[in-house]
């Protein structure tokens, strides 16, 4: 039977290979190949007689591991005639010979900058250069939309991080927070590509990070044409405001003036190729092959799993109870298995002065758990939680798990885990029980991977 340590080892083995194999240079190398004569791309091939140059551009948490397996894969054949630009987080930026990663926003601030706008301005220059015989090469991953701020005219920075911090704090789905997003910028839902259009092709490599996968909300689709309109962004905001959450009034002035719909009056290019390369699914399966290799029966939620954090939190620890009862005689092992990602609704400080709260839905869910189950107890259970992109919220952690150690550690330090979830301050009960899950960035984005394991009697 195993128990303690070797349970959680168990537990963070298999979201481990769950991350793995959406890594982002693995999926990258499987769909780029270049010989001295030829550049495959998705299993598209172009001549490199007809090519002058292959622009690189992106934005997303996985970009700096793409960017680097485009560079392994085509700068020994191409040379100089590769280059490139691709914002990605701080902490991420490492020195490539032709392809620059430019830190677009520090670690753990998932929201526009200054430093964020001026990367974009540059990647929009650099495929407005694009002639019929250059291919763009675009990389686009999840957390892109904040690493690619281009505010519409009229729309200033500080009204796009205002109405991002209104609608996440609100509870919002990424889905609405991008539609908003798109309406309200320049480079975002296809204006990427609108700028690219006189290039000989369009190729976009994609790891999504939203349910089901729909490339418009993919870092709010910027090589993707779509049809939003003020009144639809409007209509979200309006349903998001409370007496107490107010979104910015310049943007709803703006929004109200803008009759027309955000899409431009040229066509739309027609040589764009958007091509889906990772999903939370892939992760999923990879964690059930380790989890079954390990000898544990895997349950599996499947990858599109959405909700607020603690309520997803308390009903998986309740099925981890109902397993654990369920197979009391029995010597099979259960591994239950869940991926996609909830939400976290904030609610207002009620004092100006209250101290900072900290935490991300990863360990909001695991806390939410623990706070179930702390007049039970967690023998033969541990519920582990993170975000594949290895940030959770404004955090250095992934997210984390909980067990009979950390509830243990609970009771010994006297401390209410509901007390810590009603301020959304999961991260220093986390810290403080020994419960965090820290990797430091993965360079891969697909959403959050969930494992509860039952141990055998």
């Amino acid at each position: 039977m195993k128990t303690g340590s070797a349970l959680r080892e168990d537990a963070l083995a298999i979201w481990e290979a769950g991350v793995a194999a959406v890594d982002s240079a693995r999926l990258v190398r499987g769909n780029l190949e270049c010989t001295t004569d030829k550049l495959a791309i998705a299993g598209e091939e172009f001549s490199l007689a007809e090519v002058d140059r292959v622009i690189v551009v992106g934005t997303g948490k996985a970009g700096a591991g793409m960017a680097g397996a485009v560079e392994e894969c085509l700068e020994p054949i191409l040379g100089d005639r590769l280059s490139g630009w691709v914002n990605v987080p701080a902490d991420c930026v490492r020195p490539l010979k032709r392809i620059h990663l430019y830190a677009a926003r520090p670690a753990g601030v998932n929201e526009p900058t200054e430093e964020g706008v001026a990367g974009a301005q540059e990647i929009l220059k650099r495929v407005r250069s694009a002639t019929e015989r250059d291919l763009v090469l675009v990389l686009i991953s999840g957390g892109g939309s904040a690493l690619l701020p281009a505010p519409v005219s009229g729309i200033s920075l500080a009204d796009k991080q205002d109405v991002t911090r209104f609608l996440a704090s609100a509870g919002a789905p990424i889905e609405e927070l991008n539609q908003v997003r798109r309406t309200l910028s320049e480079i975002k839902g296809g204006g990427l590509a609108r700028a690219a259009k006189r290039a000989k092709t369009i190729v976009s490599l994609i790891i999504s990070d939203v349910i089901g996968d729909p490339l418009d909300v993919i870092a709010s689709g910027p090589t993707v044409e779509t049809y939003d309109s003020s009144q639809q962004a409007l209509t979200i905001l309006e349903k998001r405001t409370s007496s107490e959450r107010h979104p910015p009034s310049a943007v709803i002035n703006w929004l109200r003036v803008s009759d027309q719909q955000h899409v431009s009056d040229d066509p739309f290019p027609s040589q764009v190729r958007n091509v889906l390369i990772g999903t939370n699914q892939v992760a999923l399966q990879a964690a059930e092959q380790e989890a079954t290799a390990r000898g544990y029966r895997v349950i599996s939620a499947g990858s599109k799993n959405a909700g607020e954090a603690s309520e997803m939190g308390v009903s998986m620890m309740q099925e981890l109870f109902r397993q654990r009862d369920a197979n009391a005689g029995d010597n099979n092992p259960v591994c239950y298995l869940s991926g996609g990602e909830p939400t976290v609704t904030l609610k207002p400080s009620k004092e100006p002065s209250e101290e900072p709260r900290k935490g991300g839905r990863n360990q909001e869910l695991v806390l939410a758990g623990l706070a179930w189950a702390l007049e039970k107890d967690l023998q033969r259970i541990v519920l582990l939680s993170g975000g594949t992109d290895g940030e959770d919220g404004p955090t250095d952690a992934a997210g984390g798990y909980v067990d009979e150690e950390v509830r243990q550690q609970t009771i010994q330090l006297k401390l209410d885990p509901q007390e810590y979830l009603a301020m959304h301050n999961s991260y220093p009960f986390l810290e403080e029980t020994g419960g965090l899950l820290k990797t430091g960035p993965t360079h891969t984005n697909v959403m959050d991977l969930r494992v509860g394991l039952v141990a055998q009697p």
